[in-house]
């Protein structure tokens, strides 16, 4: 089935809310769940930055122009919110989840995702629908979708 771009970008955000509850409900002592749903957490988050940045981004800020101010500061804020979110993950992958910051630690990055989905979703996707017609956006949910293959995301669970 063909997915647009937003389509794509809010499954993959609906797959990772569904990590992170399911981190939420894990006990401390189910270390060897804690570590594969971090796992699952951080690679999942990745590519998701990953095709944002080299595919999604990038058309908004070429189809913007200097008057739609909005767009562009929510796309550059985006780009900060994606960078401070790397660190975090960096952070998780340098830990082991026998580690008692490990939880503490993707709780901050289960926020920090929280507060970028929520103005992705309700600031940026409603502009990047008015900035693109449907054929645009069925392209570029296409080349998102084949990017994340090459990048060997598992599929978005439903």
């Amino acid at each position: 089935m063909k997915q647009d771009a937003v389509a794509l970008l809010k499954a993959d955000h609906k797959t990772v809310k569904g990590l992170f509850k399911d981190v939420e409900e894990c006990s401390d002592r189910a270390t060897a769940q804690l570590q594969k749903l971090g796992d699952e957490i951080c690679q999942a988050l990745k590519v998701h930055a990953e095709i944002e940045e080299k595919v999604f981004y990038p058309a908004i800020q070429a189809r913007t122009k200097r008057g739609e101010k909005e767009e562009r500061d929510l796309v550059l804020e985006s780009y900060e919110e994606h960078s401070a979110a790397k660190k975090v993950i960096a952070d998780i992958e340098a830990v082991d989840s026998t580690d008692e910051s490990f939880k503490p630690k993707i709780k901050a990055l289960s926020e920090l995702i929280e507060h970028h989905v929520k103005e992705e979703e309700s600031k940026l996707f409603p502009g990047a629908q008015e900035l693109f017609d449907e054929n645009e956006m069925l392209e570029m949910g296409r080349r998102m979708a084949e990017m994340k293959e090459q990048l060997g995301a598992q599929p978005a669970r439903v």
